[in-house]
């Protein structure tokens, strides 16, 4: 094949690192910013939080998608005819006027200041376990097998892990020969551990767990066994009639034993869990309130901390600056201290974005969807996808998206995710579109205020919503009630 050379134009576009640093600020919630901001700190010494107001340092937002300054980043360093290094952008002029990027005076208050953080003491859901295996008479053998079916169960409190495979790991890991036969026994024995139902491989298993118990104690649960065991399918599926025939009951005794079943814990381990667990917080990124009529939006301090650079390495170039002797190895340290300093200035230009960026999709969404910050009636909600937003805000719809789904607004109403504000439209008789979150709170509604003894099939609910005026399908029912996570109606009826 003869070799031969041919000229090609190719469009392309590439994203340049403060770019790519911006998406992936963008994403990530105000909960875990300040542990990102912490990362940079550790990463690069030239960076430095204020005390001070952040107004101090104004730096002016640029388009994410805006190259035309990279000048202003580059870290090669520039020199002059005699090898000297231009670092006047980084110190000021001879008239002492500081760079636009410096962030706070000379003196300035430490912020070393001691602060003692209070935690919280607490016993996980495993430690209360093993805190019971300390009290069993047990052989010294069967002990760790128990350490090993401990460490097994999950935080809901079932034993999901094989027979067969507990055998294997305690060969493997702590070379203990033993057989399924000795390590069910050592199940049986954990299974007498508080809460009830630690332990189970199943539901089933777990409830009947629950009753055992409750029979030990005297109470007539007979009933209650009889019907997780040889009826499970059928009540889980509340085919009760099946149940009521099958065991010979009436209508006041069924309804006794069903009320004992659904008075026990599914989860054994999950009550133990939400209380010993540190619980999580959802942190709002932004506040919108009614203040006289008047909608007011604010963003989160989090989101715009003060960040400055380090005054010790300016100083540093100063000294460089002032010297008349620069040997290669003051260059090279001119030149490190020079790529900090871009460094801490592309992060602070990034956070600066990143709070306008925020600022302006949220202000968007608050003047779209106007009518439901002032009544919280999701009725009122208009139709909005990512693209309407996009268009108004003059941002990529990946930009949008990005926000949308990782940030959440505190209204007088309650805490929503962005994403919240999104939804399809739905067409009425009179050709307005109204969106699916309206559809979807009526819907809600009217399962809410059914009959539990005669809850309304699919068909039932479609004829209703038509007759409101809304044109939609019975399956399309089906798939908002799923959306909604409600069960058939078979499943939503009650003794």
């Amino acid at each position: 094949m003869a070799l031969s050379q041919s000229l090609q134009q190719k469009l392309l576009q590439k994203l340049s690192p403060q770019q790519i640093q911006l998406m992936k600020l963008l994403q990530v919630p105000t909960a875990n910013l300040e542990e990102r901001i912490k990362e940079e700190l550790e990463e690069n010494p030239a960076l430095e939080v204020s005390e001070e107001s952040h107004d101090e340092y104004d730096t002016e937002t640029k388009d994410e998608f805006d190259s035309s300054d990279e000048e202003d980043f580059d870290v090669d360093g520039s020199e002059d005819e005699y090898g000297n290094i231009d670092i006047s952008e980084y110190v000021g002029d001879e008239d002492g006027e500081i760079a636009d990027y410096k962030l706070r005076d000379d003196n300035y208050p430490e912020m070393d200041e001691k602060k003692v953080v209070p935690y919280k003491i607490e016993t996980s859901f495993h430690e209360h376990l093993l805190g019971q295996l300390g009290m069993m008479k047990m052989t010294d053998n069967e002990r760790r097998i128990a350490e090993q079916i401990v460490g097994s169960i999950d935080d809901d409190g079932y034993l999901r892990r094989e027979t067969a495979a507990i055998v294997d790991d305690l060969a493997f890991r702590q070379n203990i020969e033993t057989n399924e036969q000795e390590v069910e026994k050592v199940i049986k024995m954990v299974q007498q551990f508080d809460p009830a139902g630690v332990a189970a491989r199943d539901l089933q298993e777990c409830l009947l767990l629950q009753l055992y118990r409750q029979q030990r104690l005297g109470k007539n649960v007979d009933r209650a066994i009889d019907v997780l065991t040889d009826y499970f399918d059928e009540f889980t599926k509340k085919h009760y009639d099946k149940i009521q025939r099958g065991l010979n009951l009436d209508d006041v005794g069924l309804k006794d034993v069903i009320n004992q079943i659904i008075r026990l814990t599914p989860k054994p381990g999950g009550n133990h869990y939400d209380i010993n667990k540190a619980e999580s917080y959802v942190v709002p990124d932004f506040f919108v309130y009614n203040n006289g009529g008047k909608l007011e939006l604010t963003l989160n301090s989090k989101n715009a901390p003060d960040l400055r650079i380090s005054e010790g390495y300016r100083d540093m170039l100063r000294e460089y600056d002032k010297g008349s002797k620069k040997d290669k190895r003051q260059k090279e340290a001119v030149l490190f201290i020079k790529q900090k300093i871009d460094a801490a200035k592309w992060f602070i230009d990034a956070i600066k974005q990143r709070q306008h960026t925020l600022s302006s999709v949220m202000e968007t969404i608050m003047t779209y969807q106007r009518e439901f910050f002032f009544t919280g009636d999701e009725t009122t909600m208009k139709p909005m996808i990512l693209k309407d937003i996009a268009e108004r805000t003059g941002l990529d719809i990946s930009t949008v998206s990005r926000v949308a789904n990782s940030k959440f607004v505190q209204t007088e109403f309650g805490t929503y995710r962005l994403k919240f504000f999104f939804s399809e439209s739905l067409s009425t008789d009179s050709g307005e579109e109204v969106s699916t979150r309206e559809v979807k709170k009526i819907l809600s509604d009217l399962i809410e205020g059914e009959s539990k003894k005669k809850p309304l099939s699919d068909e039932k609910l479609t004829e209703l919503l038509q007759e409101k005026g809304y044109n939609i399908a019975r399956r399309t029912v089906a798939k908002y009630r799923e959306q909604l996570n409600i069960p058939v109606a078979r499943l939503r009826k009650e003794l």
